[in-house]
């Protein structure tokens, strides 16, 4: 599509009598959902917007991390249940969410409903047709999630994370690709360069697998570790994450092969420590690639298999395909497997240089000014501002 940033807000005159438009962003209530609408909501905010925030009773709980933004909460329902009474209860929820939704939409009146996906966005979604608001949906994963499946002919616009996107129906919306929204902390590190090389010089790893780490992790890498040449070995330094449970023994696994390795449960600066790694592996969310492929590292992906819709499997095979990195299936995933790869990459500096190239170009750094602008180009005329409503 062709974007209008001249419609944004900021670029209309400060003493105007009219109030600046309201966005409203709809989003499921976890994390990966959440998160993206958090980046968008600062860049709307710096170019003049009003927001607010439509969630559930999760998405409530993260929602103080989108700053100063009101926030609603309305009922929500999974899209399907596993029997009949699942589903007419999840029904009933939806109804009675759509309601709340369209009783807050009628008080606050956004020029802009934006969903993230996610059961809770639904409720929002729909009665956002009935409220003069235009509508816009954005997917984070390769594959459209069954959120945004029901909503792509119902809205205006999706807005997607991937070039191709799976599972679109036909009939859907405009599409238009922006990458995914990520962090401002990882966007900084987006002029790193790569960690020269040097001739038997350290190799650094990092491994994590999500907020809560992955057991399959633990139990793999350390052992493929032990099987790599002793002089390779000896000069990895490795960071990684993992759960609580697994600390101890992890870090006595390293110790034992005399492997330079730091072990803890969360790292506060994991996007600097990404940046100064020349491999990563972990798996294949959308949050994970966006912020991998934005800081330009190699990848070797073990996507979670039991994603809805294996969205990460998705993921994984569009960054393997653009050369960025490397999908290991969790059935594959041993360390007789890992230690293979491990020794064919670390051992050709070239691979990973080649392939850091290509993860830095399947980034978008620029994704949220891309989905700002994409948000300012619906905006009323009037150089984004909604006519009808004038400052008290």
């Amino acid at each position: 599509m062709t974007l209008a940033p001249q419609n944004s807000p900021a670029n209309f005159p400060a003493n105007s009598p009219l109030v600046a438009p309201l966005v409203a962003l709809a989003t499921g209530g976890t994390a990966g959902h959440v998160f993206p609408a958090a980046a968008l909501a600062a860049e709307l905010a710096k170019r003049g917007c009003r927001l607010a925030l439509i969630t559930d009773r999760r998405g409530g709980a993260l929602g103080g991390r989108l700053d100063k933004i009101e926030t609603f909460r309305v009922r929500a329902g999974g899209i399907a249940g596993k029997g009949l009474a699942a589903r007419i209860k999840s029904s009933f929820e939806i109804l009675a969410g759509i309601v709340q939704a369209w009783r807050i939409l009628k008080k606050i009146r956004p020029a802009v409903v934006v969903g993230f996906g996610g059961y809770a966005s639904v409720p929002t979604m729909l009665a956002a047709r009935h409220c003069g608001a235009k509508t816009a949906i954005h997917e984070q994963n390769a594959v459209l999630g069954r959120a945004n499946r029901l909503l792509a002919g119902r809205v205006a616009l999706i807005a997607t994370s991937y070039e191709v996107v799976a599972a679109m129906p036909e009939g859907a919306a405009e599409v238009a690709r922006t990458g995914m929204p990520v962090r401002p902390a990882v966007t900084e590190l987006r002029d790193s360069a790569y960690p020269d090389r040097k001739e038997g010089g350290a190799i650094g790893i990092v491994i994590f697998g999500g907020s809560q780490g992955a057991a399959v992790f633990s139990r793999v890498v350390p052992e493929a570790i032990s099987r790599l040449e002793g002089d390779l070995r000896g000069r990895l330094s490795i960071v990684q994450q993992c759960r609580s449970d697994d600390l101890a023994g992890v870090k006595a696994a390293y110790a034992r092969l005399g492997v330079k390795a730091e072990v803890a449960a969360f790292y506060d600066d994991l996007p600097a420590r990404i940046a100064a790694a020349h491999l990563i592996i972990c798996r294949s969310g959308a949050s994970t690639v966006a912020e991998l492929t934005t800081i330009g590292r190699p990848l070797v992906m073990i996507p979670y298999p039991h994603a809805v819709d294996d969205h990460q499997s998705s993921n994984a095979h569009a960054v393997d395909a653009a050369g960025a990195g490397w999908l290991m299936p969790e059935e594959a995933f041993t360390p007789e497997a890992l230690a293979e790869r491990l020794g064919a990459l670390l051992t050709m500096p070239r691979i990973l240089e080649n392939a850091a190239q290509a993860s830095s170009a399947f980034g978008r750094p620029d994704a949220a000014a891309r989905l700002a602008d994409v948000v300012c180009a619906m905006l009323p005329a009037g150089g984004g501002w909604d006519s009808g409503r004038r400052a008290a």
